[in-house]
C-alpha cells in the first residue's frame, strides 16, 4: 500500500475516532500555502486542529515525535488562516492523533494527545 493511500486511511480512522467520541468533524484535509491540517473539529466549547500521524509501530519513535517544531509553525500559520476565514467563539487548540498499524496491516491502536503543542 502507498504511502498517500495509507495516510488517507489513517485519517479516516482518526475522523471516525474523533466522532465516536462526539466530536463534529468540520473539515478534512485544509489546505493552503501554508501546510495542511489533517481534521479540523469542534467538542465542549473547544475547536481542535488535529494532525494524524500513522506508523506501523514505535520501535524507532513514538507517532507524535515526528511533528517537530516546522511541522508545528505551518500548522500554527494554517490554523490561523482557518480562524480568518471561519468566524467562531470557540477556544482553539492543537491536537496530535497517534494511529499504529496492526500486524495485518490494518488499523491497530489509536491514541489522542489533547493540547499537543
Amino acid at each position: 500500500m502507498n504511502t498517500k493511500l495509507k495516510g488517507a486511511m489513517g485519517e479516516a480512522a482518526a475522523a471516525e475516532f474523533l466522532r465516536k467520541k462526539n466530536y463534529r468533524v468540520l473539515s478534512m484535509n485544509y489546505r493552503t500555502r501554508y501546510g495542511e491540517i489533517d481534521i479540523i473539529a469542534t467538542c465542549k466549547g473547544q475547536l481542535a486542529f488535529v494532525e494524524v500521524k500513522l506508523r506501523r509501530s514505535r520501535n524507532f519513535a513514538e507517532a507524535f515525535e515526528y511533528v517537530d517544531k516546522r511541522k508545528q509553525t505551518k500548522i500554527r500559520l494554517t490554523a490561523e488562516l482557518w480562524l480568518s476565514e471561519n468566524e467562531t467563539n470557540l477556544q482553539p487548540r492543537f491536537d496530535v492523533i497517534e494511529v499504529y498499524l496492526g500486524y495485518n496491516g490494518q488499523i491497530g491502536q489509536i491514541n489522542h494527545i489533547i493540547n499537543a503543542f
